[in-house]
């Protein structure tokens, strides 16, 4: 048999290859993420009590929706880094906007603050940030890195430190519903914080696990 006649067989042969899987997969890796992340803050830390005055208050809608802002960022990116030859486009200004806003706020903060400035920065559960967002973003982390590395990233280091950090902000999205800090200095400052790392930790695995 001729390699023509070979290559057309097995062609003809290959089944269609469904169109946007990596959407389908990514949709699928965030809903099982953001469980995961939902189930171990409820098993391990507990919704705070007072969840039904917080939701009255503003920042607690701030506090949210600022690493959601970022998760939004970061999946761009990450299906971006995903592709060979895609450019990251604007996925660094919606990386960027959340935490210039919040930081923002913070500044506005501490300068209409009269007094114990430290608090609004410090908190009382700074240290919990730091250990709690990186353990809640074990499974959205898994499950980004599992469709990650069924596409064909061309940088790992960057597509895993993406990938990290949108399964850092998919956590703090859950851990925000446990925190009962609400400080814009706070917020700005101890949970993205809390995201860098899975995105460090990201970027380290990246460089040897998305390698092809």
């Amino acid at each position: 048999m001729k390699t023509d006649e070979l290559i057309a067989m097995l062609a003809g042969d290959a089944g269609a290859v469904a169109p946007r899987v990596w959407q389908q997969r990514y949709a699928l890796a965030l809903v099982a993420g953001l469980f995961g992340a939902m189930l171990l803050m409820i098993l391990l830390l507990g919704v705070r009590p007072d969840i039904a005055d917080a939701v009255r208050l503003p920042m607690f809608w701030v506090k949210l929706a600022f690493p959601a802002a970022l998760a939004a960022g970061a999946l761009l990116a990450a299906v971006r880094l995903s592709r060979p030859g895609v450019a990251i486009g604007r996925a660094g200004a919606m990386l960027a906007a959340p935490v210039l806003a919040i930081w923002v706020l913070a500044v506005l903060a501490l300068l209409g603050a009269p007094e114990d400035r430290a608090m609004l920065i410090w908190g009382e559960t700074w240290a919990a940030c730091l250990v709690n967002i990186p353990m809640l973003s074990v499974p959205a982390f898994v499950a980004v890195f599992w469709v990650m590395k069924s596409l064909a990233p061309v940088r790992p280091a960057v597509a895993g430190a993406a990938a990290g950090l949108l399964a850092g902000a998919v956590s703090a999205v859950a851990y925000a519903l446990h925190c009962p800090e609400l400080a814009a200095p706070f917020i700005g400052l101890w949970y993205l914080l809390g995201m860098l790392i899975p995105a460090a930790l990201g970027a380290l695995i990246g460089q040897r696990l998305l390698r092809w």
